[in-house]
């Protein structure tokens, strides 16, 4: 149940809502969860223009995406922190229409902390979150 973040210069992306659903659905797939409410509603991605001169590495260059990705802890082993920069990667670089972009796109994956992901005023541990999604699942065999 990530939450993603795409901070870019305003007008990098033409249809932001497109992105964002692409984003979260991309991480929804390496995540490896059932397509529940409990995953579907609570997997969003925001997209953050920002005003040019906003963004600048160290050599003075601002035509950069960063993307950031928090999940709960331990949701993504190595090879799908492989898999979700990659195609995150090539999601952003396709939205944009610039191939090129995908050397200009940094991806960063957080984790919060055992019980420091919130849902409905609750500090959900990953069991929390397993019980939610097996009670789901179970409402849904009835």
């Amino acid at each position: 149940m990530p939450m993603i973040d795409v901070y870019s210069t305003d007008g990098t992306f033409s249809d932001k809502h497109s992105l964002a659903k692409d984003l979260a659905n991309a991480v929804m797939r390496w995540e490896k969860v059932p397509p529940i409410s409990l995953f579907e509603n609570n997997t969003a991605a925001f997209i953050h223009d920002l005003p040019d001169g906003a963004i600048s590495n160290a050599a003075g260059s601002s035509n950069y995406v960063r993307v950031q990705v928090l999940t709960p802890i331990g949701v993504l082993d190595r090879d799908k922190q492989l898999g979700v920069v990659r195609e995150l990667t090539d999601i952003v670089a396709a939205a944009a229409n610039d191939p090129s972009l995908v050397d200009r796109t940094w991806v960063l994956i957080t984790e919060s902390p055992e019980g420091g992901w919130g849902i409905n005023g609750h500090a959900n541990t990953s069991a929390d979150i397993v019980q939610a999604a097996r009670d789901e699942l179970a409402k849904k065999a009835q």
